[in-house]
């Protein structure tokens, strides 16, 4: 049976969501807003205010509690919201990159639309891969999995001075409840941020950026003062994702050789790093059955 559905097919981003929640700290959010509503997006900017109870607080836990005023409004929202942290650097055309989920599944929990550390688990007929992700920098939630994420915080508020690296288990609590995560195909902008210290003290890597885009990047990341150091960062970014590949990081062997789809996982997973275009991403179908 010949299929044709593809990633090229799937709507774009901007005409299944209208809206977008920028999470910020004291960073100027214009620019970002400016690239975003001129995609078509809405952007509703959260801005916390430092208290003198929250300056008590970790900086990993006031992230977390400015994330989980997001999921409140989310869970109270009819579709899918779009949550971008301030230090993010979209790509041109972002609004007309495809969707990375499907919008009709009612299962569907985070989907990230930057990755960090990421792993593909499976591949589905219409070319959404599922698979696991660090990072908050860009997702989307639907209402329903916002609504279980409301009960994510208990553990970490029962000691909100100490650190975490709570966007590293947001996979797994989901997953425990039933949900699906996706991850894109490739990554709609870039980590903008300047190396975290709190990361380095705690034996994490201080800064992360993108391994694929794609497209350019819409402008010039707060980490960089010039393009020069941009081409360094992303070329080190390059290089880190071709050697996850090669090391089996991002298709781990075992899920490849058990799954019922090795060869659509592979090429899903050859076409991100080294493909110009989307792929058939069941072009192995007919081989497979």
């Amino acid at each position: 049976m010949q299929q044709t559905n593809s990633l090229a097919s799937q709507p774009a981003l901007a005409e299944q969501l209208q809206s977008v929640f920028i999470i910020a700290h004291r960073e100027s959010t214009d620019q970002l807003e400016s690239i975003l509503q001129a995609e078509g997006l809405t952007t509703n900017v959260l801005r916390q205010v430092v208290t003198p109870e929250l300056q008590s607080y970790s900086p990993s836990y006031r992230c977390l509690l400015n994330h989980y005023n997001a999921w409140q409004q989310i869970a109270q929202s009819p579709s899918p919201v779009m949550i971008i942290e301030a230090d993010f650097v979209p790509i041109c055309h972002f609004g007309q990159a495809p969707m990375p989920m499907p919008i009709d599944d009612p299962q569907a929990g985070i989907t990230w639309l930057y990755t960090c550390a990421s792993q593909l688990y499976t591949v589905t007929e219409q070319g959404f891969a599922e698979g696991f992700s660090v990072s908050t920098v860009a997702y989307i939630l639907t209402p329903k999995a916002a609504k279980a994420l409301l009960d994510f915080i208990q553990p970490y508020a029962e000691t909100p001075e100490r650190y975490s690296s709570w966007d590293s288990t947001l996979a797994e609590f989901l997953l425990k409840r039933g949900f699906t995560n996706y991850i894109p195909f490739r990554n709609y902008g870039e980590h903008g941020g300047i190396p975290n210290p709190e990361h380095r003290k705690h034996g994490l890597s201080s800064a992360h950026r993108a391994d694929s885009l794609y497209d350019r990047l819409a402008f010039q990341p707060p980490y960089a003062d010039n393009h020069l150091n941009v081409w360094k960062e992303r070329s080190q970014a390059r290089l880190k994702g071709f050697g996850r590949l090669l090391l089996g990081r991002y298709l781990r062997p075992k899920v490849c050789f058990t799954s019922s789809i090795p060869l659509r996982l592979l090429r899903f997973a050859i076409l991100r790093q080294f493909s110009l275009h989307l792929p058939d991403a069941t072009a192995d179908r007919t081989a497979s059955t």
